[in-house]
């Protein structure tokens, strides 16, 4: 392989990865608070619950991943392995940020937490704030406005905080 395929390849992967949060916004806004609420309620429930219905969209959004490796494999196509990569990696930040750091599934906090890090997580509390399908704002994972920076941060304990 070129070192030019290579730098395609790595700069298609970085593309499909931000793109990946633009489809992971929107389907969340239009979508699970949408015709899918019936999934996502389980999401804005106070339970103890190892597993929700919500888990279902990290099923149905690792598809797209899966076929394109497969379908890269097979024809060998780098360029498509590329995009099946940066929609793993996104699925990877993904399950840690949302369902290990905000949502504690698995009990760890990184010890240092950046002002992004305070704003994103903060951002993903108001939209917990509210329990309903309608009114809740902030919908996406790694992008959060200004308007979220806390003025005093402080993590939720356990899980049941964070729904």
């Amino acid at each position: 392989m070129s070192l030019i395929t290579i730098i395609i390849c790595a700069l298609i992967t970085i593309a499909t990865f931000l793109f990946w949060e633009f489809v992971a916004w929107f389907t969340h806004k239009y979508v699970m608070h949408g015709f899918l609420w019936v999934w996502h309620k389980s999401h804005h429930t106070v339970h103890d619950h190892t597993v929700e219905k919500n888990d279902w969209f990290a099923v149905v959004f690792s598809l797209p991943s899966i076929a394109l490796f497969w379908y890269s494999s097979q024809t060998s196509n780098p360029y498509l392995f590329s995009v099946a990569l940066g929609i793993l990696c996104y699925g990877i930040f993904y399950l840690v940020f949302h369902d290990v750091i905000v949502h504690q599934r698995i009990k760890w906090r990184p010890a240092k937490r950046s002002k992004y890090l305070q704003r994103m997580i903060n951002a993903h509390y108001v939209h917990h704030a509210k329990h309903t399908k309608e009114g809740c704002e902030a919908f996406g994972f790694l992008y959060a406005p200004k308007k979220y920076e806390p003025k005093q941060f402080v993590f939720k304990k356990d899980r049941q905080a964070t729904q």
